[in-house]
C-alpha cells in the first residue's frame, strides 16, 4: 500500500498541502491514506507524522513530495528511513527521485548515511575545537555549581567536626544528592584526623 506524507511550516498561515496533496495522489497514493502535519520540520512532535509512522505495515511504501517535508535534519532523516528499512517499509521522495526498493535508491540512500555521519565527526571537531579555544581563555563550561565557596567551607568544617550528613543537608537546606556530588567534586574524604 502507498502512503503519503506531507508537511508545511506552521510559520506562515498562507501555505497550503494542496500541491504536496496533488503529487502524492498523481504517484497512486489514496487520499484516504495521507497524513499531514502544519508544524515546523524542527519539531519533535508531530501527530500527524506519529500517525503515519505507526500505520504503516511491512511491504507499504511511504511516500513524501520532497525530503525535507519528512526529517529535521540529514541524521533525523536518516533514523526515520532506517527505522522504516528495518520494518520491511520503502520509501519515496518524488522531488529527490529517491525510492529505496530500487538499487540506485538503496546507493543513494547509503550515501546519504556517509554524509550524516561525516556531518556528525565535523560537528564534534567544530565543538571541540570551540572548548578547547574557551579552556585557552580561562573559561570552563557546565553547570554552576550548586553550593558557593563559602558554602561549601561551612558544611566541610561541620562535617570535620562530626556533623552528619543528614544534618548539614538540613541546616543547609542542600539535598543529599547535590552534597555528594560536591563533595566528591572537591575530594572530600571525610573528618580530618588530629
Amino acid at each position: 500500500m502507498l502512503i503519503g506524507y506531507m508537511r508545511v511550516s506552521s510559520v506562515d498561515d498562507r501555505q497550503s498541502v494542496d500541491l504536496q496533496r496533488d503529487a502524492l495522489i498523481a504517484a497512486g497514493v489514496d487520499e484516504r491514506h495521507l497524513f499531514s502535519d502544519k508544524a515546523s520540520g524542527a519539531r519533535d512532535d508531530r501527530p500527524g507524522l506519529k500517525a503515519c509512522l505507526e500505520y504503516l505495515k511491512h511491504g507499504d511504501t511511504l511516500i513524501v513530495w520532497k525530503l525535507d517535508r519528512l526529517g529535521r535534519s540529514l541524521a533525523n532523516l536518516l533514523t526515520i528511513i532506517t527505522d522504516l528499512k528495518d520494518r520491511g517499509v520503502a520509501f519515496r521522495s518524488l522531488t529527490e527521485q529517491m525510492d529505496t526498493s530500487t538499487p540506485h535508491g538503496e546507493l543513494l540512500f547509503s550515501f546519504f548515511g556517509a554524509l550524516a555521519q561525516y556531518e556528525r565527526a565535523l560537528t564534534r571537531e567544530r565543538v571541540m575545537a570551540g572548548l578547547a579555544a574557551a579552556r585557552r581563555r580561562g573559561r570552563h563550561g557546565g553547570r554552576p555549581p550548586s553550593i558557593d565557596a563559602e558554602t561549601i567551607e561551612q558544611i566541610t568544617d561541620a562535617l570535620n567536626a562530626g556533623a552528619s550528613k543528614a544534618s548539614v543537608c538540613r541546616s543547609f537546606k542542600v539535598p543529599r544528592s547535590t552534597l555528594i556530588g560536591t563533595l566528591d567534586r572537591i575530594g572530600w574524604t571525610g573528618p580530618a584526623k588530629a
